[in-house]
Formats: structure tokens, sequence, C-alpha cells
């Protein structure tokens, strides 16, 4: 999934079992292997699909994230992805590309039906399941542990038990249970044409965002309850802090070095001296 994983609490046993999972769910969500099964499925023409349990799992929890933010974080953004330029692994993607910007492609989740592992979608519908795969993955971890523990994963983290998280833009928190999440444009952007992108695409253009903000953690109880804010907080732009305060969820949103924190955060969160 192109990050770290980490983890605390965890048995030799348990660390395997982690990393297995990791390994796994990359074999049949990523973007960039072939032979993955999200890249068969969208290569099938055919409008109605079999997929797998795990498959079909995570896709009803897009779903339902899609419907919990009006849309805003889409599961069929595969192709907006790459029309900004996305189309390989970040590590190969080139900082800048003369290559101008294909057409916007817009969200259309609305138009996905999924009935037990059975999937109909319209011809040329490019899914992309990163918005909640790499949240859940880090949830579904947390699950393998018997005791107390962490697991985190490129800036999101799953709980049990308090554990210290450093925060981007410097200080920390202590997280006394449930996920920890930050979605933002500082790491994974790239020139195309003279625009700089990123991988944040709003699905009411089909383009990447031009939020305000540079990132958005969110506090809330999963990994994935959180990334799932985080992302729709860091779209809705000036509308992002007062969305989470609505659904009594802590924010903190970075914007070109400075840092604003909702009303919820500052009710809540506890601060901790020393990053873990």
């Amino acid at each position: 999934m192109g990050t770290d994983v980490v983890v605390g609490g965890a048995s030799a046993a348990e660390a395997e079992a982690i990393e297995r999972l990791f390994a796994d769910w990359e074999q049949v969500f990523s973007r960039f292997r072939p032979q993955s099964e999200l890249n068969r499925i969208n290569a099938d023409p055919a409008p109605v699909v079999i997929v797998s349990r795990l498959f079909a799992s995570v896709l009803r929890d897009a779903l339902e994230a899609a419907a919990a933010t009006d849309g805003l974080v889409d599961p069929t953004l595969g192709g907006a992805i790459v029309a900004a330029g996305y189309d390989r692994d970040f590590a190969l993607l080139p900082a800048r590309d003369s290559q101008p910007p294909s057409p916007p492609v817009p969200g259309r989740w609305r138009s996905l039906r999924l009935s037990g592992r059975l999937l109909t979608r319209p011809p040329g519908t490019a899914l992309d399941l990163n918005g909640v795969v790499k949240s859940l993955a880090v949830d579904a971890s947390l699950e393998l542990l018997e005791g107390d523990g962490f697991v985190a994963a490129g800036g999101d983290v799953a709980a049990r038990g308090a554990v210290a998280v450093g925060l981007p833009g410097g200080g920390s928190l202590r997280l006394r249970s449930g996920g920890l999440a930050t979605s933002g444009i500082t790491v994974r952007h790239w020139h195309r044409g003279d625009r700089l992108k990123h991988h944040l695409i709003d699905p009411r253009s089909g383009r990447p965002s031009t939020s305000r903000w540079d990132e958005v953690t969110v506090a809330a109880g999963s990994c994935l309850a959180a990334d799932v804010a985080a992302k729709a907080a860091f779209l809705l732009g000036d509308d992002g802090p007062g969305w989470l305060d609505d659904r009594g969820l802590p924010g903190r949103f970075l914007e070109q070095g400075e840092l604003l924190a909702n009303d919820r955060w500052r009710a809540s969160v506890e601060p901790e001296a020393a990053v873990a």
C-alpha cells in the first residue's frame, strides 16, 4: 500500500499475521499490480461480475462511506485518479510530467449495485477503493492482537489502550482507543502540464480538490471512521471544521503551516508531552 506498517503490543506470531494481512489485501486491491482483483474487475467489460468475499466486504464499506458523506468519499474514481496522472506506483511517478491532464471523470457511486458478491456497474466504471482500504486493513490488523496495542500505517492509527501519537504539523496526543487518520496532499502530489496535482479527487468535479487545507487529522471510534471523515472534511474546505463538529468528531486542520482545530478537538483532545 506504499507505506510502512508499525505495530505495538504484538507477539511475533501476531506481527506475522498482520504482515500477511497487508500482503493479501495488496494482492486484491492494488491499482498497480496487473493481476490484482481490482484490476481484473476494472478490465472486465461485463456489466455484472462476481467478486470475492473480501472485495465485496470492502466495497460495501466504501458504499456506506459514500452514503455517509453524500458522495465525497467515492469508490468510482479510478478513472479520475488516472486522468490526473497517478497511473503508476507513486515511487515511480515523475515529479513533473509535461502531458496535460486528461478530461475529468466525476464520481458515480450511486450507479453501483452490490448484492452479496454480485456487482453490477455501468460500462467503463473504474473502481478505486483506496479511500477505505488502508484504514480498514489497520482496523482488521488491530483485531489480530489479543491484548492492548496499536497498528499504524502511513498516518492512520488504530489503538486499543492508550498510546501517544505524533501529529502532522507538530505536537502529539494520547489516543485512548479507536482511530486517528490524516488525509492531505503534503506527500503525494506532482505536476502534470503546468498544474499541481494530487490524489484527493473531488468527485463532484472529477479533478484533484482545490481545498484550502494541506492536511486534515480526525479522531474517531475506528481508523475507518476517522479516515473517511478526514477525507470528507478535507474536500469540504471551509465547511470541513463545522461538518466534523456536527458529527461530534475532533478535527485538526493544517494550512500553510498554520493549525486550526474545530470545537470538538479543542474540547476533547488530551495533549501528550512527548511523541512515542
